[in-house]
């Protein structure tokens, strides 16, 4: 028996359509909220963000249209938007790898790709596999292909299910990370994704199949949009772009293990509230999120004031003696100084990329010049361009920067050589760190930023 990835397919073909893009005026997209997937703005003047908002409006882009995002709560929700004629598709619905396009819907070829698991607290001894199961209660989200792989184990063994209409997938692995249920079945990346988060998860076995996430349009959807929707999908396969929005989201977050994110929820804890105060106030400067500056922080001392290098940059934000100079902190070992510094000193050299490079592509760049200089940062970015690599983006040059180590590459640079793998290291880990800061801490709003010398 093939799996669909859902409980109850929805009776589609007997329901309206919702008019072409062009003619509707919009590109109207039902979708999720979950973390790296859609998020809204947490704050008045944010940004959306997230892998289906990017993908989305890329393809909104190509038809000359606007968006409109319509939320549902779950797979079998958006389902419903289909069947209602609410929306012209559904963002990364999750289905059996194996499934095909059926009488009452058409799948695109699928953006990305997740293993089906099953999910305790690490304390915990069972199950140990799928024959361990019987007399358990599994949450999971209706509609998804974990649910559906639940009911086809075999019936000796198969545990009880709990279906949470309310929850998404991130919601049900902090119930489990929380000792409110005992078991979740999610998918890998949403389980790579909570362990940032909660890192006394672990998988307890891995369900049969595989799941692969789709746009989902009825099948009596305008032909001429889904031709457009699979061209688009293969083209930004090819061209490198899909994998660029994947890495946006999903590059680093196999980059803190547990243990290491255990020490930061609980320096966050213990440490952070003396500090918090320094980093708002050195945001309202900067313009640069209290989060990232906290997550860099953490990275570069551990939240240590007295932290000092080997290489002799020393206190909060680890700066030289050279940045500090120029930065007029007279105490590299004063935390609010060497925050504000910090801050002021990541913000001009963000300042000083060219326009051409955007959006977080522009964050983590200038957190690679935060650690090499602009001098290695702009030699990498032009060892980019002859290399074919895009000099704007971060997954290209993430990729280019470990070759500043390297004599053919460096004896070219006036700045000599640079350790660009430790760069890169150093932006993975302000990413995951970041990620967990933004999951637990509220954002500020931004203040206008104040003049400050660079």
């Amino acid at each position: 028996m093939q799996l669909l990835g859902v409980v109850t397919l929805l009776l589609l073909s007997a329901c309206g359509r919702i008019d072409p893009p062009e003619k509707y005026g919009a590109l109207v997209v039902a979708v999720r909220d979950a973390p790296a997937l859609f998020q809204p703005p947490e704050k008045d003047g944010g940004e959306i963000s997230g892998f289906n908002y990017d993908t989305v409006e890329a393809f909104a882009t190509t038809l000359g249209v606007k968006t409109s995002y319509v939320k549902a709560a779950n797979p079998d929700a958006m389902l419903q938007l289909l069947r209602d004629g609410k929306v012209h598709f559904a963002a990364s619905l999750p289905v059996n790898v194996d499934a095909a396009q059926t009488d009452e819907l058409k799948f695109s070829p699928a953006l990305r790709k997740s293993q089906p698991v099953l999910v305790r607290h690490a304390d915990t001894l069972k199950p140990d596999g799928l024959d361990d199961l019987a007399g358990l209660t599994v949450e999971v989200v209706p509609g998804t292909p974990q649910a559906a792989s639940l009911r086809m184990l075999a019936e000796a063994s198969r545990p009880l299910i709990s279906e949470r209409k309310d929850s998404d997938d991130i919601a049900l692995l902090a119930r489990v990370a929380n000792r409110a249920s005992e078991l979740a079945a999610s998918d890998s990346t949403s389980v790579d994704i909570a362990t940032n988060f909660y890192p006394d998860l672990t998988v307890a076995a891995e369900l049969p199949g595989e799941i692969k996430f789709v746009w989902a349009f009825p099948a009596n959807t305008d032909p001429t949009l889904f031709a457009r929707a699979e061209t688009f999908i293969e083209h930004i396969r090819k061209d490198g772009t899909l994998a660029r929005i994947s890495d946006r989201y999903f590059g680093h977050i196999h980059r803190v293990n547990p243990q290491g994110i255990v020490k930061l929820l609980e320096l966050r804890q213990t440490i952070l509230p003396h500090y918090r105060r320094d980093f708002v106030a050195a945001q309202e400067i900067s313009g640069i999120d209290w989060r990232l500056l906290a997550a860099l922080a953490y990275q570069e001392s551990k939240w240590d004031p007295l932290a000092t290098s080997p290489t002799g940059v020393r206190g909060m934000m680890m700066l030289t003696e050279d940045t500090a100079d120029r930065m007029k902190v007279n105490n590299r070992l004063d935390a609010a100084q060497s925050i504000r510094a910090g801050a002021r000193y990541l913000a001009g050299i963000i300042d000083d990329l060219p326009p051409s490079v955007v959006g977080q592509d522009r964050t983590w760049l200038g957190l690679a010049g935060y650690n090499l200089g602009m001098g290695h940062l702009n030699g990498a970015r032009q060892f980019a361009v002859g290399l074919k690599r895009d000099p704007n983006s971060w997954y290209d040059m993430k990729q280019v920067l470990p070759l500043l180590a390297r004599p053919e590459y460096y004896q070219r640079l006036k700045s000599g050589r640079a350790r660009g793998g430790e760069a890169v290291i150093m932006v993975e880990n302000v990413r995951s760190y970041f990620d967990v800061l933004s999951r637990f801490e509220p954002a500020m709003k931004y203040a206008s930023p104040l003049p400050f010398t660079r």
